[in-house]
């Protein structure tokens, strides 16, 4: 068995065992810790599929965090008021429904994707991550904009939504409903970066001339990349949403953004398991480090960079070596 798919198998099973020992130990704390960095993952995963497989460098992945977030928001916004989000011309209300919330982000989060990858990527290199961060800080600005759903000061839900047979209030259920979906979203990135589409997209990345040279189109190939990448990071925002019971313009902003590349940066980008290890190493550093200090984000950057110089293939480039997951 190789070294990395034994890491990928370790990594799963300590993201498993830590929270039930957790809860075995009374400390509900640190299963809301874990869950946070459970749907940090998916969120790395989402981006890592346009970074990592598409060479796609986007600086806006931010606008489908939120975008997540706020479908989650608003439904349950209209259910927890008892109030129709639209009335004419015909009737929508709120839900307090997971499963059809998560639905709603992921449909509305794929369709602004493929809207701003339709005009980003007409665009390369620093053209392209520009473009992308513009499109998240409209969003952002919108949202502070907008009194219907809290603008700034963001908007509170009460209770956590429901999922069928599952007591979502319980940290232990939820955070278990978290990897579930994790383990699902990996597995679906890991079989597609192995079919002929995921085959394609990396042979784009590398010469996009040869490419086009067998009748295939790179636009379209990094089009599709883009749209489910940003649909898989809208999933983690409502999670995200869910977990905190509350919506914010901050699930805009650009260090959003930031923070969910380096989640990619820190596990090895191209590695299906890479934004996993990163969010882990994240989330532990923030609880550790923040207790030192409140600019605990000095330390994390000086790390980042060791990290970029010194074991460019990230966690998984130092521990399992230099070959990338799908190759």
């Amino acid at each position: 068995m190789k070294r990395e798919t034994l890491l990928n198998l370790g990594l799963m099973a300590a993201l498993l065992a830590f929270p039930l020992w957790a809860y075995q130990a009374d400390e509900p704390f640190l299963i809301t810790l874990t869950t946070r960095a459970v749907i940090f993952a998916i969120a790395g995963v989402g981006l890592n599929f346009a970074l990592g497989f598409g060479g796609l460098v986007s600086f806006g992945h931010a606008a489908f965090f939120g975008l997540g977030g706020y479908a989650m928001g608003i439904l349950a916004y209209h259910a927890q008021t008892y109030t129709p989000l639209l009335e004419a011309p015909f009737l929508i209300e709120g839900t307090k429904s997971m499963p059809v919330i998560w639905l709603v982000a992921v449909v509305i989060s794929a369709i602004m994707a493929l809207a701003i990858g339709a005009l980003s990527l007409r665009t390369t290199g620093v053209y392209f991550i520009m473009i992308t961060l513009a499109f998240a800080q409209m969003f952002y600005y919108f949202a502070n904009s907008w009194p219907t759903y809290g603008g700034e000061d963001g908007l509170s839900i009460y209770i956590r939504n429901d999922f069928p047979g599952l007591n979502t209030m319980d940290p232990i259920q939820f955070y278990m409903i978290c990897y579930v979906i994790l383990a699902l979203v990996l597995g679906f990135v890991w079989a597609a970066a192995r079919s002929p589409f995921g085959l394609m997209l990396g042979a784009a990345r590398q010469n996009e001339e040869r490419v086009q040279a067998v009748g295939q189109t790179p636009y379209r190939l990094y089009l599709v990349a883009f749209t489910i990448s940003g649909a898989i990071t809208g999933l983690a925002g409502a999670l995200f949403a869910d977990l905190n019971r509350f919506v914010s313009p901050t699930m805009f902003a650009w260090n959003m953004s930031g923070e969910i590349m380096i989640f990619v940066i820190l596990g090895g980008v191209g590695r299906v398991f890479g934004p996993v290890a990163g969010a882990a190493l994240f989330i532990l550093l923030e609880h550790m480090l923040g207790g030192l200090s409140e600019f605990w984000h000095v330390y994390l950057g000086a790390i980042l960079l060791g990290v970029v110089l010194f074991a460019r293939g990230g966690l998984y480039g130092l521990i399992a070596g230099r070959e990338v997951a799908h190759d």
